[in-house]
């Protein structure tokens, strides 16, 4: 005996209900979001995650990278989600000690007089196919040619002050954003977006004058008091998006990510394809930055956990969530 049409979806409408209420008895409320956005409830309703022909992060149904992965988590600082709580802003305030005893709420105000408050990159959906370069600064770069493959992403990522000029053909020179903390600033053309890496709230002090009456001139270091960059494109990573590397993908517990590997997370949350350029050794197993001549390299990481970082690049890539080039 066959079913109509209308008694199927009478069936899937019991059924997600009585998946609703199992769920809700059985799973505890924070990670009941987590477990909604997973890919078998978007299978149910046959959800498009993305409008990217190859793979779509937000539909990837490996089971290590979602034990990992919080899309809850905004990677970015707005005026609806600024509130910290204790615990995350000790630890963040214990990264860089400073003897400014401003009031945060005072600060983010002040910031957000000065740059758009409200929350980006949250367009997620079966019309969007963002693609993302993370180019880092490897030496590894040299001689790659994968200049215009990079240029050919939606979104490519730099770091602090690395060049393009010069080095077109290896590292391409479209820059759509820049990861920069203030010891690192550089002025940026008015197209460019500024992510700034706070880690301490001078830090965001600091991008609020720079941006202003240039009255700060000084963190840890002599820095830039007047910054040149478009208002309207600078933001402000979350130190809870911080603290949430640290804890869930890093596992550690004295040091805090490198600028390279928050980026890199920054864009697996609002990227639906992350391509990975310039990070790690060269092939002679050289560590060193494609603009500097330091003959013998480092691998020193201070404090930063290199090697976990490097592990977990490495699991992405043959998970095939990221597409790592390790060019030369």
């Amino acid at each position: 005996m066959g079913y109509s049409k209308y008694t199927k979806v009478i069936f899937i409408v019991l059924l997600s209900a009585a998946i609703f209420t199992v769920t809700i008895r059985t799973v505890p409320y924070d990670n009941f979001i987590h477990l909604m956005n997973n890919s078998m409830t978007k299978h149910l309703f046959h959800e498009e995650p993305c409008a990217c022909v190859e793979h779509c992060l937000a539909a990837s149904d490996d089971e290590w990278f979602n034990e990992r992965f919080r899309k809850d988590v905004d990677p970015l600082l707005s005026l609806s989600n600024s509130e910290l709580s204790g615990n995350i802003f000790k630890w963040w305030q214990s990264l860089q000690s400073t003897k400014s005893k401003a009031n945060y709420s005072k600060v983010i105000q002040q910031l957000f007089s000065v740059i758009p408050g409200e929350k980006r990159y949250r367009d997620a959906g079966p019309s969007r196919c963002r693609t993302c370069a993370v180019v880092g600064n490897s030496g590894n770069l040299l001689g790659s040619f994968y200049g215009s493959l990079i240029d050919s992403h939606d979104f490519v990522m730099r770091m602090n002050k690395a060049p393009v000029e010069g080095y077109e053909k290896d590292v391409g020179n479209k820059t759509t954003h820049r990861i920069m903390y203030p010891e690192t600033a550089t002025h940026l053309d008015n197209n460019t977006h500024l992510l700034l890496l706070p880690f301490k709230l001078l830090d965001i002090q600091w991008i609020t004058s720079a941006l202003t009456d240039g009255s700060i001139k000084r963190t840890r270091f002599k820095v830039i008091d007047l910054l040149q960059a478009n208002k309207d494109k600078v933001m402000v990573m979350h130190p809870a998006f911080m603290h949430y590397v640290r804890s869930t993908w890093l596992h550690i517990r004295r040091h805090y990510p490198s600028t390279g590997f928050l980026v890199l997370m920054f864009a697996l949350h609002i990227c639906d394809e992350v391509s990975v350029f310039g990070f790690g050794a060269n092939r002679k197993g050289t560590w060193h930055h494609y603009f500097e001549n330091i003959p013998r390299g480092f691998k020193r990481t201070g404090q930063h956990p290199g090697g976990i970082e490097h592990a977990i690049i490495l699991e992405l890539q043959k998970r095939n969530l990221i597409d790592l080039y390790t060019g030369c």
